[in-house]
């Protein structure tokens, strides 16, 4: 996996297909494998598609200590530069989302489009500060419960119910395993401070944010709250709990291909 070094990171990315380049921000504790790796293939077919693990996730190593916005869009930044993307499409999911529109605030001559799925404009409401301590407290405590409850919370009631016992150990189990607790817990601490309200309105490139119906994690107000206060913003909604990546791929694939296939006058 190519590895660029950023201020004092050392990213690491992931590159493929060819054509315009699209870049793609994952979640709180998600890497450029574990959010994206089922979605590749058919962007890849059209598409140059370009991940990255920022800080905590994946295989990217920094000093360790506060994360910000700023440090992870610049990781992101330059992991479009050193795939070759001076201009490129840009979707995040989730904190994933923050960052994106981060960067498409600060470096608008970069982003052709954004894509904002499950985003939330700020981390500090009481709601959302009660589920990033419970957070913290089941990752010292008992990790697998944390696991647990992201899926309890992370997908609609409709999606869990088609599982069954094995398929919802094996769910579990897998976002222990791809998880890093230091970092995911840096993340979530970054969660708990971000508040990206005052460069919302900065952003010029077109902008369709989805939200999700049955998101109990980022209720689907956040994402309303983002389209309101992004000039021009579409908003669109999927039939799906927070984890849409999983639950609803090839919904989430159309409306962001559809999107960003879109001619610009």
């Amino acid at each position: 996996m190519p590895i660029v070094k950023v201020l004092d990171t050392h990213v690491a990315y992931a590159v493929n297909g060819q054509g315009p380049a699209l870049v793609l921000v994952a979640g709180t504790g998600g890497n450029l494998e574990s959010n994206w790796a089922h979605l590749v293939a058919p962007l890849a077919a059209h598409r140059t598609v370009i991940r990255l693990d920022y800080s905590g996730s994946g295989e990217t190593t920094d000093p360790a200590g506060e994360l910000s916005l700023n440090l992870l869009s610049a990781q992101v930044l330059g992991a479009a530069q050193a795939a070759g993307a001076d201009r490129f499409d840009l979707a995040g999911f989730s904190l994933g989302a923050c960052v994106a529109a981060q960067l498409a605030a600060t470096h608008p001559d970069r982003v052709r489009s954004l894509t904002l799925l499950a985003g939330f404009p700020h981390g500090q409401s009481p709601r959302m500060r009660m589920q990033s301590e419970l957070w913290l407290n089941l990752i010292r405590n008992d990790p697998h419960d944390f696991a647990r409850l992201i899926l309890l919370t992370g997908f609609s009631p409709a999606f869990l119910d088609r599982m069954d016992e094995t398929q919802l150990a094996q769910w579990a189990d897998a976002v222990v395993v791809s998880n890093r607790w230091e970092g995911i817990t840096r993340q979530i601490m970054l969660d708990m401070r971000l508040d990206i309200r005052a460069l919302l309105p900065r952003i010029t490139a077109p902008t369709l944010v989805i939200g999700c119906a049955h998101d109990a994690m980022v209720p689907k107000a956040h994402a309303r709250a983002l389209a309101d206060a992004i000039p021009d913003a579409r908003y669109a909604e999927l039939d799906s709990g927070h984890l849409a990546p999983f639950e609803q791929p090839e919904a989430f694939l159309d409306l962001l291909t559809t999107f960003i296939d879109t001619p610009r006058g």
